[in-house]
Formats: structure tokens, sequence, C-alpha cells
């Protein structure tokens, strides 16, 4: 029989209650239905982005047709998927895969209309099967199509339609389309629920309702280049996963008690050997001591070992419980079907209630710890999947910060203007604006729609514009590379904004893709930098503004960047020279400097540009402020030098001496870094190459 041997029979794994179900997504099944009830062209082709449930619907059909919800044309008919890979695997002669497409299609036409095809990636038809002088699978299917004698369900994405489908006008005029959009979250959220008793029997877990929103709305957010509600589905399905292998695992306590108990038995064991050569002498002080805390260990060990097999215990009869219900519920559904009514009456109203009740008592026994009460169950093991997992994963995938705040995580945000302050030396405007805006964000405040911050720097050279953005980088990611950095004045053409969203097709460079764009595609939380701002050419700017709008830019290849995770912030010494001249001691002097500032960007920059962006003011550099800068370079001196094995001292005088001969109001902290290479580094280096300065040395300055 070909049929049985090159397809997938739907109705049959529906029967048996393999598929999953099928939440919502009635218009598109009743679209389909009424275009299989067609007299001819009766063959809809379901068309729609990856992971939207095209063959979820083709599943929910199957499952109509065996309850009987379907029309009249439609009631004694199965659903049955076309396998292409069987078809073509083996065909060693010529004619061998049009003759089995052929028997297969005649079997279909033999049923008289209740064998309705399915074709999963129906564009694999184009092409299929064709060798020099040999048809493809499309035209032999043509015919059939045309006629009505074959009913028959396409599914596959809208690009491939495209590129395969519609290129064939014969084939396409034979499909009728129907689309299936992305559902909203909270479709995604309704089809999770429905799901959630199949996940949860599979890996023997429980999900809570907050899960299921958390991941329908995470995924939603921050995973852009997927759909719902698939990327949805597959967080929870990881998330249970994950939580499987826990429950499977050893605790870590338990696996640290058994790691000490093996370790002591060796060390007596030793000392053992070691008493018996000594023939009694010494070392029973010790053996006692092992001895003690053995016992207490191996009680302990007793005592968590039997707490966690009862706890496995519990969880694995919470399990088998849920798989007889299921089982219990595709037996009802077979007697309704068949109108055995006395089976499925015994069954739904005797055996169901008893199960569940026992089910019910054994959660609960789950959740209160057993029925002794010793202690929580969830000291050891937690069978609970929650809205914390789901985050913990979102994060690991994307490593966008989503989880709760931690305790100390909040106490290292509410410092954050002073770990920044103790860095970037003198500049409190700044540092502030930058730690609200982060603050905004982690807390959850900040417009979902936009960049977390975009910010722009002004101030004369030196005053820290860069290190603050080096700082914020370290503060954000432990580490300065996380920084993505662009040197504006490599922008200066007009042609360069190509490098930032890679070259248009037929140039140079298509396939590369952009700087910018790969960037952030591959790490979309970071802080990116665009240092020196008015070198670039204005349509640079141009490319930006959406970005600072809606938090999103499409690269040449069409594909849309996702910048609202990202902190951007420009650099620019566009009125540095009124900053420069103000003088710090009087306020009206300092609010007239501001709008001195003002008016320089404004002749500079275009106002759309600026109006996205907060101005951050970066004041010159007193000689109070190039002492700390001093101290904190010194620091950095002292720890370079302790790697080479010997230590520095740097007495006040020294500090106070550098910032005197450091200062330049009009370059900044530059020149100090060039005045302690040649004051200490350049004598430092002499003695180290003199050999005068050995390992554990202490050289005081």
């Amino acid at each position: 029989d070909a049929l049985a041997k090159y397809s997938i029979d739907f109705t049959q794994k529906a029967r048996e209650g393999k598929l999953d179900p099928v939440i919502g997504r009635d218009s598109e099944v009743r679209r389909a239905i009424q275009v299989l009830s067609r007299r001819s062209k009766n063959n809809p082709i379901l068309l729609g982005e990856p992971g939207v449930g095209k063959t979820a619907i083709a599943e929910g059909i199957a499952q109509r047709m065996v309850n009987g919800d379907v029309p009249d044309s439609l009631k004694r008919c199965k659903l049955v998927g076309l396998d292409m890979g069987a078809l073509i695997a083996g065909a060693k002669f010529r004619g061998e895969f049009e003759e089995r497409l052929k028997s297969v299609l005649k079997d279909v036409e033999k049923s008289n209309g209740e064998i309705v095809l399915f074709i999963d990636e129906v564009h694999t038809v184009v092409g299929a099967g064709a060798t020099s002088g040999s048809m493809d699978a499309s035209n032999l299917l043509k015919p059939a199509l045309a006629r009505g004698q074959v009913r028959c369900i396409g599914a596959t994405t809208l690009s491939e339609y495209k590129q395969y489908i519609e290129k064939d006008k014969a084939l396409e005029r034979r499909f009728q389309k129907v689309l299936i959009e992305e559902p909203t979250a909270e479709d995604a959220v309704s089809i999770l629920r429905g799901l959630k008793p199949r996940y949860e029997m599979h890996h023997g877990v429980r999900i809570t309702d907050d899960a299921l929103l958390a991941a329908a709305k995470l995924s939603d957010r921050y995973i852009q280049d997927r759909f719902l509600p698939d990327k949805a589905i597959d967080l929870v399905d990881e998330a249970c996963a994950k939580l499987k292998n826990e429950l499977t695992s050893k605790p870590t306590v338990l696996d640290e008690i058994d790691r000490r108990v093996i370790q002591l038995q060796m060390e007596k064991l030793s000392l053992q050997s070691d008493f018996e050569g000594q023939k009694g002498k010494g070392g029973g002080g010790r053996m006692s001591g092992i001895d003690i805390e053995l016992e207490d260990l191996l009680v302990q060990q007793k005592n968590l070992e039997a707490q966690w097999t009862a706890e496995r215990n519990r969880v694995g009869d919470v399990n088998l419980l849920r798989e007889e219900i299921d089982a219990l519920n595709v037996e009802i559904a077979e007697a309704e079907r068949t109108y055995d009514l006395n089976t499925a009456a015994e069954l739904k109203y005797n055996k169901l209630p008893a199960l569940e009740e026992k089910l019910r008592v054994q959660e609960e026994m789950l959740d209160g710890g057993g029925e002794e009460g010793e202690g929580d169950s969830n000291d050891l093991l937690r069978d609970e999947v929650t809205a914390d997992d789901i985050a913990e994963l979102v994060a690991q995938s994307t490593g966008i910060p989503v989880s709760s705040l931690l305790t100390s995580e909040r106490d290292r945000l509410l410092q954050m203007d002073k770990i920044l302050g103790s860095r970037v030396i003198g500049q409190e405007p700044a540092v502030l604006a930058v730690t609200e805006a982060i603050q905004r964000s982690r807390a959850g405040l900040s417009d979902p729609s936009k960049p977390i911050a975009s910010l722009m720097f002004l101030g004369p050279t030196g005053v820290g514009k860069t290190e603050l953005c080096k700082a914020l980088s370290e503060f954000m990611f432990d580490s300065e590379d996380a920084l993505i950095r662009f040197d504006m004045s490599e922008y200066m053409e007009k042609q360069s904004v190509s490098r930032l969203i890679g070259s248009p097709p037929g140039y140079v460079g298509y396939e590369e893709g952009g700087q910018l764009t790969d960037a952030i595609r591959r790490k979309p939380y970071a802080v990116i930098l665009f240092d020196e701002m008015e070198k670039a050419h204005r349509d640079v700017l141009n490319i930006l503004l959406q970005v600072l709008d809606d938090g999103r830019l499409t690269d040449s290849k069409g594909n849309v960047v996702n910048f609202r995770n990202t902190i951007i912030i420009f650099t620019s010494n566009v009125g540095s020279s009124a900053i420069m001249e103000k003088d710090g001691t009087v306020e009206s002097r300092r609010s007239e400097m501001l709008q001195r500032v003002q008016e320089a960007t404004r002749s500079e920059f275009a106002p759309e540009f600026l109006n996205r962006n907060e101005l951050v003011v970066f004041e010159s550099l007193g000689k109070s402020d190039l002492r700390g800068i001093v101290k904190l370079e010194m620091k950095g001196l002292e720890r370079r030098v302790e790697e080479k094995g010997f230590s520095l001292s740097v007495e006040e005088e020294v500090l106070d001496y550098l910032a005197e001969v450091g200062y330049d109001g009009v370059f900044g902290a530059r020149p100090l870094k060039r005045v302690i290479q040649r004051e200490v580094e350049k004598q430092l280096a002499q003695l180290i190459l003199k050999g005068e300065v050995g390992e554990g040395d202490d050289v005081r300055v």
C-alpha cells in the first residue's frame, strides 16, 4: 500500500491522543475547512512566518475530523501527511520517483475524497525528483489538484512561497492562500495554558501560571528574531528540562556531605596506617576528632538521603498519576466517539474523579513536605517552574538582565554614582545622568520602545567623556571590552554609512553585513559609544535618528535590529571654548556658559538629532580634581608594579607636585599622564633595567 508506506496518518495520531491541543486559531481553521469544501481547487496553503503554528493548524483539522467537529463533506475523511523524504529516498532508477508519487495520488483518488493530503514545507515539491528528462513532483500534482480529485493542504513560509511557488504561476493558482498571523502575547498565553499539561507530564514538573505569562511577555519583548508562540513554548520547554535535570541530580547539600565523608574516611585510613607504623604512638587526638565529625556527618547523610528519596518518590507518584489521568481522558474520548456510553460514564464519573482526588492529595503532600510534616520539601527538591526560571533563561540566551534584582545588585545600583564617581573625577552631573538612566531601566520604568538612554557628552578634550563610557561598561559587564566603540573620524565621507548598516545589494561587501547592526545582533545588551561625533558626515547622523526614536534599525539585508536594550552615548568637543571661559564660582556665569554651549551644538548638529538626546556638559577640570586623578593614575601604576614582584609607595607631597606640574586648563587630564610617564615611570624603568630593584623590594617615590 503506497499510502501507508509514504505518508503519516494524522487522524490516527489524533485518535491515540498523540497530537498537542490546538488553542485559538478558529478563524484560520474555519477558512481552511471552507477551502477544502470547494468543488475544484479545494487546496488551502497555510502561509506564515516560521514558528507561528502552520503545522499545528493542520493537526487541529485532524483532531476536528476525529471529533466530528467538521462539515459533513469532511466527517468520514482522514488527514495524511506526505513524507517527501521517504518518496525520494532510494529512488535509484529513472521514473521510480514518479511511479511512487503516482501510486500515492492513485490511492488518494480511489478513496473518493475521503483522504486529505497534507504536504508540510510544500515548496519542496518544486524540483523534487527532477533529473534529466523526468518531471518534478509539482508537475505531477498539478492536474490532480486542478480537477479537485486530490484535496491537499500545503504549509510553507512567506519567503519560500515567494521564492518557489510564486514563480510557478500554474502551481500557485491551484492553491488558495490562508494567511497565518503571529498571535499576540495574550493569545500566546492561552496557547501555553492549553499545552501546559503535556509539558508537565513529559518532564514530571509543575508549571506555574506566572511562568507562562513571563514566557509570553519576555519572549515577545526580548527575543526579536523569532515568532510567537514558538519562542515562548521553547522557553517553557527548556525551563522544564532544566528543572527536571535538577530533580534527578543529587542535591548540592547532600553532594557536599558525601565528598566530605569520603575525604575524612581517606584521612582516617592514612592516620591508621601511620598509627600502626609508630606502634601506637601519637595521632590519637586527630583520630578521635575525625571519628566525631564522621559520626555526625553520617547521621546527616542518612537523614538527607531518606528525605531526598521520599521527595523523589512523591514527585514520581504525582507524575504517574498525571499519565494515568491523560490515558483515561483518551479512553473517554474514544468511548464517546464510538457511542459506548456505559464505558464512557463509568470512566468519566467513577474512575476519573477518584484519580483526580488522589492527584490533589499527592500534590498537597508535595507542597506540605509529606504527611509527617518533617521540614519543607523545597529544602532539597523543587518541582515547580516559576517566572524567575524563565527570566534566567532569557538572560542566558540574550545577555539582557531581566531576572528580578538580587539584594547585592540592588545595593550596587544604589551606589552606582559613587562607584562611577570614584573613577571619573569632577564630573558629578554627567555621572548622575548616566546613573539615573540605568536605575530607571533596571527598575523596569524605562520606555520599552526606546533605547535605555541616549546621551550626548559635550566638553573639552581630556575631561573624562570617553573614560565615563569605559567605567559604565566595566560597571555593567565587568569589562571595558564590552564597550562597542565607533570613532566617527572614520565616517567623514557620505558613503561610509554603508559600513554601519552594510553595503546595498550588488555592491562589494553585501554579504559581510554592517559593523553596527551585526555587533548589536550578536550582543543586544551593550553600551555603544560614537566618539568625536562632530567629525562624522551628516548622513551618518540621519541613519541614527530612527535608532534614537524607535530603538530599531534596518540593515542592508532587511533585518530589523533591536536597539532597545542599549545605552547610546555620543561625545563631542563642540562648545568647548565656551566651557573653558566660564568661571565656576558664579552661578549666573554657569547658566550663560550652558546657553553658549547649546547655541554651538545647534549650529553644528541638526535640531532633530539634538532633540533625541540628553545633553550632558562636562566642565573643565580644576586643580583639586587633578589631584584625585593623580591618585588614581598612581594606583594603576602600583598595580602594574606589583605584577613585577615589588611594591611602590608614593608620598603625599609627590601627588601635590604632579598635580601642580600636570595641570593644564586647556588639555584636561591627558598632559598629567605624560608628566607621570616623564617624572616617575621613566626613572622606575631605568632602575628595573639596571637591576637595582628586585623582587620583594619597596620603592618609595
